[in-house]
């Protein structure tokens, strides 16, 4: 009888996958996340061409190429400057700090539209405090190799 409940209480680790168990989750709340645009915004548009529409339905206002390509931009070199900036002080997540903080000031002035002297210092303010606060939690605290 003991043995039956020692092994419910126990706990073997296959460290060949178990790397694998989050990322599969990830990858199935991008699938459902790929679903629901497909169903939300492809669907009405190609209703909209098969009637010979002129005007087609997808998003309710026109886009704002500045901010969406400067998005793009700036997370293709958030992800590039993460591993250069890593490179230098490796195993310390500064990379990940100094670059982070990079990233949440420039996206924050992309998407700010008063700039007034207290605006300003709201994003500067939290794009300081912000990382800083993951990098101590996730570095510091769980002790999680950050780039």
């Amino acid at each position: 009888m003991e043995s039956g409940l020692l092994s419910l209480l126990s706990i073997s680790i296959d460290f060949e996958t178990s790397h694998l168990f989050f990322p599969r989750i990830i990858h199935w709340i991008m699938a459902g996340l790929l679903a629901l645009i497909l169903v939300t915004k492809v669907a009405p548009f190609m209703v909209a061409v098969k009637r010979g529409e002129r005007t087609i339905p997808i998003v309710g206002e026109a886009r704002d190429n500045f901010r969406f390509f400067g998005t793009l931009v700036l997370i293709v070199a958030y992800f590039y400057f993460m591993a250069v900036v890593g490179d230098i002080f490796p195993y310390t997540g500064y990379g990940f700090l100094m670059v982070s903080m990079a990233f949440v000031l420039l996206m924050s002035l992309l998407y700010l539209h008063d700039w007034t002297k207290k605006a300003i210092t709201i994003v500067v303010v939290n794009a300081i405090v912000a990382p800083s606060l993951a990098w101590f939690v996730l570095a510091k605290l769980f002790t999680i190799t950050l780039p």
